[in-house]
């Protein structure tokens, strides 16, 4: 049985600092896969990294405080987000 608390999520987080070239995208991954999420991350021309993950808002919001608790490769200045409602456009998480 499901409740409200239960349905999937879009979380969207932007990372800023030294996140591209150092296995960022790849250590995200990871992360959302083993907290079953399904997106992906990417790089941007201005340096940041796209994250998008669906799934249970709980485990979105863990995959956020991982992002941002700066145990992450490279260095991480800041995190922005956007909370939507999930499309289920993904299977998986990949690095894109």
């Amino acid at each position: 049985m499901s409740s409200s608390t239960d349905a999937s999520v879009r979380l969207t987080v932007w990372v800023q600092g030294e996140v591209q070239g150092v296995g960022f995208r790849w250590w995200t991954r990871s992360r959302a896969l083993e907290l079953g999420l399904t997106g992906q991350a990417r790089n941007l021309s201005d340096g940041r990294v796209a994250v998008t993950a669906e799934g249970e808002r709980a485990a979105c919001e863990q995959l956020r405080d991982l992002l941002r608790d700066g145990d992450t490769p490279g260095r991480v200045r800041s995190v922005s987000e956007q909370w939507g409602d999930a499309t289920g456009s993904f299977t998986g998480f990949v690095e894109a």
